[in-house]
């Protein structure tokens, strides 16, 4: 059905919480990028917006200080990831301390990539969490954190099959975890099948679409290969002849990502999370098309454009 015969946004938007996932930056300038997004975001009062962190580490330096930042120059909820990839629980423990006194109560807890890429072998560390479940277990030994965890509907890619997926889905939910955030997908139709699956095997906390804006569909197309994703034949349609045309592009991946959560929305479905990928135009224009206005965080925005 198309965006234009749905129900008013206006009304849809009051049936909306969204939250918003950044990357903590790697220059000067991409810090910039990204606290003018979160500058842009912040008005649409999201639930809570999430900071990414690199395998075995590799970023906790920059997550801190970006979640330190957001925590200390706005009224946002911020989540900070955490994975056990290439790291001993001392190493791991010894993060979340210095999370905890930056003020973080919220964790996105993920196992994490392979350390030698996706689609190669997981190796726990001899001395680490092996796993997200076991990740969940610790942080709750440590403080009564919020904690959000990863679920797949097309099933993560090193799963044998969606009972096994399922089933680690269950342990994550069972040591603590609150909420579940999906993997990008674009067909709807998988989403409410796993969720079945999911209500079926006894978990009932949230399970939160992430939707992921088409920026540049070529390089979407490679990374859901390589996670497991799969890229419906009428979207490629949709983007077909649009390389050379970020102007069309990105009103085409507006609409599309639109139409998505408004469908969503129509089988009962309210929190959405968004992969910004730290830029803000799509997802700002998405959110409007949605229904949602700046409600909101008026003080923050200023406080962090000026920061």
């Amino acid at each position: 059905m198309s965006l234009l015969r749905r129900s008013s946004p206006s009304l849809t938007a009051d049936r909306i919480n969204v939250s918003f996932e950044f990357f903590p930056p790697k220059s000067g300038d991409m810090e910039t990028q990204l606290f003018e997004s979160v500058s842009r975001l912040a008005p649409f009062n999201p639930d809570f917006v999430s900071v990414t962190y690199g395998a075995g580490g590799s970023t906790k330096q920059p997550t801190l200080n970006t979640v330190r930042r957001i925590h200390e120059e706005t009224t946002l909820s911020t989540a900070a990831h955490l994975t056990c990839v290439d790291a001993s629980r001392d190493d791991v423990d010894a993060v979340v301390r210095e999370f905890w006194s930056a003020g973080v109560r919220h964790f996105v807890a993920l196992r994490g990539d392979p350390s030698g890429g996706i689609g190669t072998r997981f190796k726990p560390h001899q001395d680490g969490y092996a796993n997200a479940a076991e990740l969940v277990a610790g942080l709750k030994a440590f403080a009564d954190f919020e904690i959000s965890v990863s679920a797949y509907p097309e099933k993560h890619p090193e799963s044998p099959d969606f009972m096994t997926d399922i089933d680690m889905l269950k342990r994550k939910v069972d040591n603590g975890a609150t909420r579940a955030i999906t993997q990008f997908f674009f067909d709807n139709d998988s989403y409410e099948r796993y969720v079945e699956r999911v209500r079926r095997a006894g978990i009932y906390v949230p399970i939160v679409p992430g939707i992921l804006p088409i920026h540049n569909f070529k390089q979407v197309s490679r990374f859901a290969g390589m996670c497991g994703a799969s890229i419906p034949g009428w979207l490629a349609e949709r983007f077909d002849g649009l390389d050379d045309d970020p102007q069309t592009r990105s009103l085409v991946a507006a609409a599309l990502a639109a139409d998505q959560v408004m469908d969503l929305v129509e089988r009962g479905v309210h929190d959405f999370h968004f992969y910004t990928m730290n830029r803000a135009q799509l997802v700002y224009a998405i959110c409007h098309l949605l229904g949602l206005r700046r409600r909101g965080h008026a003080a923050d925005e200023a406080q962090v454009a000026a920061a």
